[in-house]
């Protein structure tokens, strides 16, 4: 009885006021215990300590691209994806004061940065940009510095008390990114109308052909590839790993006997997890997935 009354551990990306922290609260709702991590490597920790039951990682942007320090994470860690969930990104420019009187430097993300550079450079060109490891972060360094401006969302500027000296400065207004959700356990296929999808990441033998031999299974198979994107495998040889997502579950047939056949033409394959593909952006109160 005292477990089952116990509340669902999430750890997420802080201090308060990100947009992990966000997408946290749209996936479980309110009523669980975040632990706000420092770098996106101790929300992994947490998890595969059992600190946490739950982990949420940013994943990718759609104005910046991968985030590459989860996807080395994935590398590396025995977790599994379980769901995925996407929020609105919207950047204000906040201070102390509400204005920009004596501010010497903004921190925020460097993808967050990434995403506001044009802004900044017609607007603030003078003023240098630091990196932070969190809008967090920057945040809470704005709060108690008044030289400093931060880059970051409303609810972090509800946390910390700043003022917006400008709202909205993302370049791109349909600005999203996409989060995952980390477990120990896999997921079970979801049932219709959901559909599934599964990650992984691949690396193939140094010679001539070998990418065109590894995806040839999922044609043969008729498995759809939604993404492909290439890490350097920092072994100072110019290998690299290969992220992938395709349609479908990885305990599905068809998926079975392509993944299967997959394997055989690799040098390192590794499942990352099969998990419900998101339907809307409206609110989820809960993983998304059987466990």
């Amino acid at each position: 009885c005292r477990s089952l009354e116990k509340k669902t551990t999430v750890a997420f990306l802080g201090p308060r006021g990100t947009f992990s922290e966000m997408a946290m609260f749209k996936q479980f709702g309110r009523s669980i215990q975040g632990i706000a991590c420092e770098q996106i490597e101790e929300v992994f920790r947490a998890v595969e300590a059992g600190t946490s039951q739950f982990g949420i990682v940013p994943m990718e942007n759609s104005t910046e691209g991968s985030v590459n320090r989860t996807l080395d994470a994935l590398l590396r860690t025995s977790l599994s994806i379980i769901s995925e969930v996407s929020v609105p990104v919207h950047h204000n420019l906040l201070t102390k004061s509400g204005t920009l009187e004596g501010i010497t430097r903004i921190y925020s993300h460097p993808q967050s940065l990434g995403q506001c550079v044009g802004w900044l450079n017609s607007n603030v060109p003078d003023l240098p940009r630091m990196s932070a490891s969190s809008n967090g972060e920057a945040a809470k360094k704005a709060s108690e510095d008044p030289t400093i401006a931060a880059i970051a969302g409303e609810t972090a500027a509800e946390a910390f008390g700043l003022k917006p000296v400008f709202e909205h400065i993302q370049d791109d207004a349909g600005n999203r990114t996409r989060f995952v959700v980390l477990a120990k356990q896999g997921t079970e296929p979801s049932k219709a109308p959901v559909k599934d999808k599964t990650s992984l990441i691949i690396s193939v033998p140094h010679k001539a052909g070998a990418i065109y031999h590894a995806l040839k299974p999922l044609d043969y198979h008729n498995v759809s590839m939604t993404k492909f994107e290439s890490r350097p495998a920092r072994s100072g040889t110019w290998e690299y790993y290969f992220y992938i997502d395709i349609e479908g579950h990885c305990k599905s047939p068809d998926i079975i006997r392509a993944l299967d056949d997959l394997k055989d033409e690799c040098a390192f394959f590794k499942n990352l997890g099969s998990y419900p593909v998101e339907q809307d952006f409206g609110p989820k109160h809960n993983t998304g997935a059987k466990l």
